[in-house]
């Protein structure tokens, strides 16, 4: 490949955020979990700048011409902002070669710090945009399992849920690694979003449960059963759109979070006000700790639930779910 001399000059792709509907955690330990795209996404164009040079621009994260030789990508200091970035570049290289430097800009639909998959997002539009800026025919699998890797050289740990919702989009019944993914035909999430005012620190997260999993195996392991479980069954819920169900599903799996120690007294007080005005079940979104929380309610009560989760605090966020994967936009 890198012999081979690349036609496109520029690339221009985007791929969507993510909410996690069920299965937290313990889709880190080989469970399922089914993870929903959201149509807020963030956008990569990626170019040749004809020097043997990584510059970065992502003015939304604060990024302003960021520069890294390419013989030295993935080493020395890195800000957190593109290294998610620039360890993906490495290990396109790796396997492809890189004939030049690359410029490669970003921008987001939505802000970092809503828990909405956004690392996950710029990692899959990035690796999209490399193989079409170099014309190597990547399959999703193969795009996901590059993808993957850099997300583990960055963090370590991890499931990869966040990078199949920005891949293939739509809602995803996911294994660990892509063992499994399997689209949901789903029409319509009738659910409310709220931000609970804190950025999570994935990473930390689930490294703070791995430690609780050490020192109670046997608690943590039969939590992760009942989560797994509780995903099968909200995998035929969500299918036969039996609403009540997933939202008595979504506050089991709340209770076994709050177990797992990474829920939060903000993240509970908007559970319960959301069950208050009239959803039929809410839970967290993501790795706990802050971020996100989703409501499942009826259609007609969806203006009542956010007005009472604004009151305790919440941010509503307008979203979507069920979006369409990485797009590539033919420059």
């Amino acid at each position: 490949m890198s012999s081979k001399t690349a036609q496109r000059q520029q690339v221009t792709t985007s791929s969507p955020g993510k909410l996690i509907l069920f299965g937290e955690h313990a889709v880190v330990y080989g469970g399922p979990c089914i993870v929903t795209a959201v149509e807020q996404r963030v956008h990569v164009t990626a170019q040749f700048n004809g020097v043997g040079t990584l510059i970065v621009n992502a003015p939304q994260m604060g990024i302003k011409n960021y520069r890294k030789e390419l013989e030295y990508l993935g080493s020395q200091e890195m800000p957190k902002q593109v290294s998610f970035i620039e360890a993906l570049v490495k290990r396109f290289a790796q396997k492809y070669g890189l004939a030049q430097g690359l410029d490669i800009q970003t921008k987001s639909d939505f802000s970092h710090t809503f828990g909405f998959g956004s690392s996950s997002a710029v990692t899959v539009a990035t690796v999209k945009a490399l193989s079409e800026l170099y014309q190597v025919s990547l399959s999703d699998k193969e795009l996901f399992d590059l993808a993957y890797r850099a997300v583990l050289d960055i963090q370590g740990v991890g499931s990869g849920f966040d990078l199949a919702a920005a891949l293939w989009g739509g809602t995803t019944y996911f294994v660990r690694g892509a063992k499994k993914v399997q689209p949901l035909a789903i029409s319509h999430l009738p659910v409310v979003v709220a931000y609970s005012g804190v950025k999570a620190d994935t990473p930390t997260l689930v490294r703070q449960v791995a430690e609780l999993k050490r020192r109670r195996p046997q608690v943590v392991n039969s939590i992760f059963s009942k989560i797994s479980q509780l995903v099968e069954d909200g995998k035929k819920a969500l299918q036969k759109q039996r609403w009540f169900q997933v939202g008595e599903l979504m506050l089991e799996n709340q209770k076994l979070l709050e177990k797992l120690e990474v829920s939060t007294l903000k993240l509970e007080k908007l559970v319960q006000a959301a069950v208050a005005a009239g959803a039929y079940g809410a839970k967290l979104s993501g790795a706990g700790g802050g971020d996100c929380m989703v409501a499942v309610c009826p259609p007609a009560r969806k203006h009542l639930v956010a007005r009472s989760l604004a009151k305790a605090g919440g941010t509503i966020m307008e979203v979507k779910l069920n979006a369409k994967g990485v797009l590539c936009q033919k420059n």
